[in-house]
């Protein structure tokens, strides 16, 4: 399997390199050349999910990574779980299910990927005998999930920017109390999305780049949103049926890894996006027409963008894989702050497959406490979010016949004062974080501005 930009003007590379790349050296994300069928699932019901997840990533790695050494990559990876099946399938109502994707160490979905990818730059790095520098931005989960994912790593330093005052106090000190001295949180003066502009600028200052072998394990690698497709495969072999995924969207990469999995063949109608005040893809989707407002401060932070990264591998495919005209509209977006797509092409990709719904903060605290009512259980903001649109969307946008799967994406322990307001409850932590938050914080506070982070990255590499 080789891999393209979806700007046009980068080499072809392989998994391994894509890996280690991140983003392409012409500003694009990495896709592959072509979109592989899923292997067989005969006898999943046997398989556990890290071997299933061996079998339906395998045509991604190719010849790489050997069969048996990837399986074994993958066991590791998944054997952090709380929770055996990894990613069990809830159901809380008629044709209505709950895809529960927090029981890894950081209690967030990024947990599914990133287990996974530090073990992989662990295995390749030890491999070729480099050393590389992490930079990422958080809008909340990745951050903590990246720290975990390669704290032990031996070859891998990390910086992980996140807005300052933007993100949960859970979620902060999952970044902050980690001891390990190769990873390192900085506080931004700004939002997320200043926080992106910042991982992309010194990416694309290729002299830094180059002097401080710079990596992403953001959703902008390819490796991240891989290893998402996963679970919307092994939902669909334990449902044993077609179903429709609501899937609460910042950055896009969540619900494009399901749309991935549509296009390999899974049993999948369509796709709610689901977002909060911040609903520049809802807009999208209603108008075809993408337009950056400000960034507004809700109860579901990791949401709080307006600039969807992973958008623009569904650009690429909607405009042919013309990597010119994609790198046009991308530049066009950052000027001019609005984007459009053709009519043709809004028919062939989106219509029929994705369709935008929202929830404010009221809805969103509506729905926790109409959950906690019915069922005692507790959900985070986010999954409430998910829930909230996939409820909007039921046999309105869809067959309605077909189930409903929500992709639980938080335990609701990350985001406790959303919790308690909601239904009076506060949740608890896990056992191995029960002590989060009377541990010591190590983070430094930064400007919205380049040099000075790119100094502070340059002291980090050992």
């Amino acid at each position: 399997m080789q891999y393209i930009s979806t700007r046009g003007s980068a080499p072809t590379i392989g998994f391994q390199d894509v890996l280690l790349a991140g983003l392409a050296r012409d500003g694009g994300l990495y896709v592959p050349e072509q979109w592989p069928k899923l292997p067989s699932g005969a006898q999943t019901a046997t398989k556990s999910y890290a071997t299933r997840a061996a079998e339906v990533m395998s045509p991604f790695i190719g010849q790489e990574i050997d069969a048996q050494t990837f399986t074994a990559i993958c066991v590791e990876a998944y054997s952090t779980f709380r929770d055996p099946e990894v990613a069990p399938l809830v159901e809380i109502g008629e044709g209505e299910y709950l895809l529960e994707l927090f029981h890894g160490p950081t209690l967030a979905f990024k947990d599914v990927a990133l287990q996974l990818v530090g073990r992989l730059f662990d295995h390749v790095l030890k491999q070729r005998g480099e050393r590389v520098m992490i930079v990422g931005a958080t809008s909340g989960d990745t951050g903590g999930a990246a720290f975990d994912g390669v704290a032990n790593c031996g070859n891998v330093d990390i910086v992980m920017l996140y807005p300052n005052n933007r993100v949960s106090d859970v979620q902060r000190r999952q970044m902050t109390t980690l001891t390990s001295p190769n990873v390192h949180a900085v506080a931004i003066d700004g939002t997320f999305d200043d926080c992106q502009d910042l991982v992309k600028a010194m990416f694309n200052d290729q002299k830094f780049r180059d002097s401080q072998k710079l990596s992403a394990v953001n959703s902008i690698n390819w490796v991240r949103v891989m290893a998402q497709v996963v679970y919307y495969v092994t939902a669909l072999e334990k449902l044993g049926r077609r179903a429709v995924f609501s899937v609460p969207t910042g950055n896009f990469g969540n619900v494009l890894a399901g749309w991935i999995a549509r296009q390999m063949g899974a049993s999948i109608e369509g796709f709610v996006v689901a977002s909060n005040t911040n609903d520049i893809l809802t807009r999208f989707f209603e108008s075809k027409q993408m337009r950056v407002n400000e960034v507004v401060p809700t109860l579901s932070p990791s949401m709080d963008i307006q600039v969807s990264s992973n958008f623009e591998r569904l650009i690429f495919e909607i405009n042919d894989r013309d990597g010119a005209a994609t790198a046009k509209q991308l530049t066009d977006l950052r000027a001019t702050k609005k984007l459009g797509v053709s009519e043709r092409g809004y028919k062939k990709w989106i219509e029929g497959v994705f369709v935008g719904r929202r929830c404010d903060d009221e809805q969103t605290l509506a729905t926790m406490r109409k959950v906690f009512d019915e069922s005692g259980m507790l959900i985070d903001p986010h999954t409430a979010v998910g829930l909230s649109a996939a409820r909007q969307s039921a046999g309105v946008d869809f067959s309605k016949d077909v189930p409903m799967i929500t992709l639980a994406t938080a335990h609701p322990a990350k985001f406790p004062d959303a919790v308690r307001k909601a239904t009076g409850q506060t949740p608890k932590l896990p056992d191995h974080l029960a002590d989060l938050m009377s541990r010591a914080e190590r983070s430094v506070s930064l400007p919205n501005d380049l040099k000075a982070v790119q100094s502070f990255v340059a002291k980090c590499r050992r």
